[in-house]
């Protein structure tokens, strides 16, 4: 029963910008969730790739969003400006988004691939920074269970909705993956990054801490 009665007060006790990154992040998955699980199909179906070409691409651009996380995490800490990073790497994503729906060779689909997770990379660590510096002290595991907990939302709502579409369009790729790309989308995304506040805290990041 204890537990029950804290759980309301410690939702309602997490900082307003935590809530706000953690819907940038599902809107986000959402989109990247729709593109990127269609993109498989779309380059074997319609560009005629082969399954080791898909394979190549998928691993290049994960290793590519792993490495940098390790770049952007000692900048963010060097720099001292979390916010600024984790907003270079959703706005690095959201402009590469338009790309899938236009592109006709695979060329340009393996540049907005690489591009979109070099900005996971780069807003990843910044962004865990950021909710430890907004996030009360007893309030951290909460804080970043919620931002994950929507973030994985986002993960199930993006294919979900891919299926759906693939299936009143009659598998029309172009126009399912140019749905993420709408710009009130991003404006949403952007909206909700602008208006998000340290709180007071965190501000004062020690550079330097290594």
């Amino acid at each position: 029963m204890e537990i029950k009665k804290q759980t309301p007060s410690h939702l309602r006790g997490i900082p307003t910008g935590i809530w706000i990154l953690g819907f940038v992040s599902m809107l986000m998955d959402i989109s990247s969730e729709m593109i990127h699980s269609l993109l498989p199909i779309y380059l074997i179906s319609v560009l005629g790739t082969s399954t080791l070409t898909v394979g190549v691409i998928e691993g290049i651009a994960e290793a590519t969003a792993a490495i940098t996380k390790v770049f952007s995490g000692v900048l963010s800490d060097w720099l001292g400006k979390r916010k600024l990073l984790v907003a270079i790497g959703y706005g690095l994503a959201a402009f590469t988004k338009p790309v899938f729906p236009l592109a006709s060779t695979i060329g340009w689909l393996i540049s907005a691939r690489f591009i979109d997770r070099i900005g996971k990379g780069i807003r990843g660590a910044p962004r865990d920074a950021l909710i430890a510096d907004m996030a009360p002290a007893h309030l951290r595991g909460a804080s970043f269970g919620l931002r994950q907990s929507l973030d994985t939302i986002g993960a199930f709502v993006g294919p979900s909705l891919a299926i759906l579409l693939m299936w009143t369009t009659a598998n029309n790729f172009g126009l399912c993956s140019g749905w993420p790309s709408f710009p009130p989308f991003y404006h949403l995304h952007w909206s909700f990054l602008q208006s998000t506040n340290q709180n007071g805290k965190g501000t004062n990041v020690q550079l330097h801490p290594l």
